[in-house]
């Protein structure tokens, strides 16, 4: 991978590996029905499923496949996105709104009919996933939040404090709101599969071949790299928070915060045993929140906001040690032996933005830490657009235009600065 070894720490170890032969990087001119920029899960999703309408796909990916958040993150595969509910249809219409709870409330459904429909080996264990209360305050959201499902007919329900410290295996959190659709994966092993699974359909994916300029040419995008050019009819973009050379708008409008994650050894099976015993993936409400889950091989991967380089290293990584021996007073003198952190694009509302840069083009940016799940179906659903089986009114999300994040600078360093004094001063 062309990265930092504290990037992709253990889902790089552990992921199976994809054959660099087989994305290699793009040399020459070449023409398709769709030119996608980004290999992560919205334009590997996309491709896939393009590809298996028969359509001649290109992916252009400037690092490698899951090079940016879907090789990154925690591995939880939510239903939703962090608004409430009742508050999607009143910030996107009566007609969008609920069709994105409909689309959102499956999208776990439809990211483990994926895996299984083409055998993508990504540790995926579809157990549920528990969102943790702190205190009063974090109850009193989870309780709303559980009421606002439930009258959707959503399988969720609330714990409380004794059941999730049951079902957690240790913590004083006030409850607990447990979906029974979420789950778990391997995220650069999903990415990895749904890569393979697009290839295998006749998608082509460059890697190593970052975008340098794209340009309307009569009724074609034309997108160049350093060593070719791809000339299709139709243009994907979909780099989100990645966003470097080209369509730096996307990049402008989002707030990007870091966020890592630590691993710890396998654990011995007895204290295994002892730790979220149903395979629940688990966050809380904190706002400079934590998330934490077992992987496959049980280690512990414990993770919040903060990134990853000197001075702010020691400091996070000494908090997380306390934080998971608070959790879990069985892991002490138990370390991490693995970590890594990458950036999340955060949106003003917590929503996604679709976009239409010109004529036959789609972008799509802002999955606020959300996305494996929205990430798959949002990829499904520009196919379906672009194949011409979905008319643009009935996409999931309406189309707005670009618009830069007001502050943008000042509020990311702003955010960074408070989960480093968080985690320096405020949580011991």
């Amino acid at each position: 991978m062309q990265n930092d070894p504290r990037s992709h720490g253990l889902w790089e170890e552990t992921a199976p590996a994809l054959a660099v032969a087989d994305t290699p990087p793009l040399t020459s001119p070449a023409e398709a029905d769709a030119v996608i920029v980004g290999a992560g899960y919205t334009g590997l999703s996309a491709a896939l499923h393009l590809a298996v309408a028969g359509r001649r796909i290109v992916v252009l990916e400037a690092a490698e496949v899951g090079f940016g958040a879907s090789g990154r993150n925690v591995g939880l595969v939510n239903a939703g996105m962090w608004t409430m509910p009742d508050e999607m249809p009143k910030a996107l219409g009566p007609g969008h709104g609920p069709r994105l709870l409909e689309l959102l409330g499956s999208a776990p459904a439809e990211v483990f009919a994926l895996i299984a429909r083409h055998g993508i080996a990504c540790e995926a264990v579809r157990n549920g996933t528990l969102h943790c209360g702190v205190g009063a305050a974090g109850l009193a959201e989870l309780t709303e939040r559980a009421r606002q499902w439930r009258a959707r007919g959503a399988p969720v329900e609330l714990l409380d404090a004794a059941e999730a410290h049951r079902r957690i295996g240790g913590g004083s959190y006030a409850g607990a709101l447990w979906d029974r659709r979420a789950g778990t994966l391997q995220p650069l092993a999903y990415a990895r599969g749904l890569a393979r699974a697009a290839m295998a359909a006749g998608a082509t994916i460059h890697a190593r071949s970052p975008v340098t300029g794209i340009a309307r040419e009569g009724a074609d995008w034309v997108a160049r790299t350093p060593a070719g050019q791809v000339r299709a009819k139709w243009l994907v973009l979909a780099t989100d928070a990645y966003t470097r050379q080209v369509a730096t708008g996307l990049r402008r409008e989002q707030i990007r915060l870091p966020y890592f994650n630590m691993a710890t050894p396998p654990l011995p099976p007895d204290i295994r045993a002892t730790i979220l015993p149903g395979g629940e993936g688990c966050w809380d409400t904190r706002r400079v929140l934590s998330s934490f889950r077992l992987d496959a091989d049980g280690r512990l991967v414990f993770g919040s906001v903060g990134q990853l380089a000197a001075p702010d290293f020691a400091v996070h990584r000494d908090w997380a040690l306390r934080a998971m021996h608070r959790i879990f007073p069985q892991l002490r003198g138990i370390g991490f032996a693995t970590h890594w952190f990458g950036w999340i694009g955060m949106t003003g509302d917590h929503l996604p933005r679709l976009h239409l840069p010109g004529e036959n083009a789609l972008a799509i940016a802002g999955y606020n830490g959300r996305g494996i799940a929205p990430g798959t179906v949002f990829g499904k659903a520009i196919a379906a657009h672009v194949a011409g089986d979905l008319p643009l009114e009935a996409m999931p999300l309406p189309v707005s235009r670009i618009a830069p994040a007001p502050l943008r600078r000042g509020r990311e360093l702003f955010f960074r600065a408070g989960a480093v004094a968080t985690h320096l001063v405020f949580d011991r």
